[in-house]
């Protein structure tokens, strides 16, 4: 299985010659190579997490990929295949088993309204938490992608998020808000979380991947 990051919260997974999307939102640029698209994922509302625009031109690549995403979001898409998923459920795309954790996004104040949000473990070996601070109980994570930056995100919860699920390697997603300095010293800290569990942290830049 190979992982691709791409700008902000957006990966690509492929396996068996097919392909996964997950979270292609405003900060990303344009996704290319779509024929073997499976299906998307969208683990939450938030423009950085998917817009209609990068969606259409999903769908102009791949019209029959369906999307697994949560309810409002599925309520924004109409005329396509959207299947509705809740932490605890499992679904299977094609090479994908797709299992679903969390429920809600971590807090960005307490003035504004929480959202539904879901984490997806892929094929039992990639966990991708969305906006949350989520651990998926009794489960291993072999591969974690850790959020880096965003308003609702303070470094030592992430940190304490990695300790938590103890993954064999980890690398960095949600980072456009940050500098570059501001990366490298989030990464830093990250990458110490990382091997207190004999891990190995991984720096991805856009388009850079990471084989399993």
């Amino acid at each position: 299985m190979r992982i691709t990051k791409h700008e902000h919260a957006a990966l690509r997974i492929e396996s068996e010659g097919r392909t996964l999307l997950i979270d292609p939102g405003s900060f990303t640029s344009p996704l290319s190579d779509l024929h073997a698209l499976e299906a998307v994922v969208i683990t939450h509302e938030h423009a950085d997490h998917w817009t209609p625009e990068q969606l259409d031109r999903i769908f102009e690549a791949a019209p029959a990929a369906p999307v697994f995403t949560t309810a409002a979001v599925a309520h924004a898409i109409e005329g396509r295949d959207v299947t509705v998923v809740h932490a605890g459920e499992a679904v299977t795309a094609g090479p994908f088993e797709l299992r679903f954790f969390g429920g809600t996004h971590e807090e960005i104040h307490s003035s504004l309204p929480l959202v539904d949000n879901v984490g997806v473990l892929v094929n039992g070996e990639l966990y991708y938490p969305g906006d949350s601070y989520a651990v998926p109980d009794g489960v291993t994570v072999p591969t974690l992608a850790v959020p880096v930056g965003g308003p609702w995100l303070r470094l030592g919860d992430a940190m304490d998020f990695v300790l938590a699920v103890r993954p064999r390697r980890a690398f960095g997603v949600h980072d456009m808000t940050l500098s570059v300095a501001g990366r490298r010293i989030h990464h830093a800290r990250l990458q110490w979380a990382t091997e207190q569990g004999d891990g190995e942290f991984h720096v991805l830049e856009p388009g850079e991947s990471l084989d399993l």
